[in-house]
C-alpha cells in the first residue's frame, strides 16, 4: 500500500512538472517579446517635427523606452510615440 501511494505521488509530481514546462516557456516568450526592435518601431534618432522621445509617456530617462529595445535618444522618435497629457 505504501508503495502504491509513493508511486501515485511520484506520478502526480512528474505530471505537474511536465504540465508546468510549457506554461513557463509561454511566460518567458511573452516577457521576451514585450518590446519592439528599433526597426519594428521605425525608430529614428531625430524628432518628428515637434514630437520627440522626451515628450513621450513611454520614455525612461536617461536613454530608455518601455516598448523599444536598447538605448534611444531623447531627441529620437518612433511610431509608438504617445504624447504626455
Amino acid at each position: 500500500m505504501a508503495k502504491q501511494q509513493c508511486e501515485r505521488s511520484r506520478r502526480a509530481f512528474v505530471g505537474a512538472a511536465i504540465a508546468g514546462i510549457p506554461a513557463s516557456l509561454l511566460l518567458r516568450t511573452a516577457a521576451a517579446s514585450d518590446r519592439m526592435t528599433r526597426l519594428q518601431a521605425e525608430y529614428q534618432d531625430t524628432p518628428n517635427g515637434i514630437y520627440s522621445c522626451r515628450l513621450c509617456t513611454l520614455f525612461v530617462a536617461p536613454d530608455g523606452c518601455k516598448v523599444v529595445e536598447g538605448a534611444i535618444s531623447k531627441d529620437g522618435w518612433c511610431k509608438a510615440f504617445a504624447a504626455v497629457d
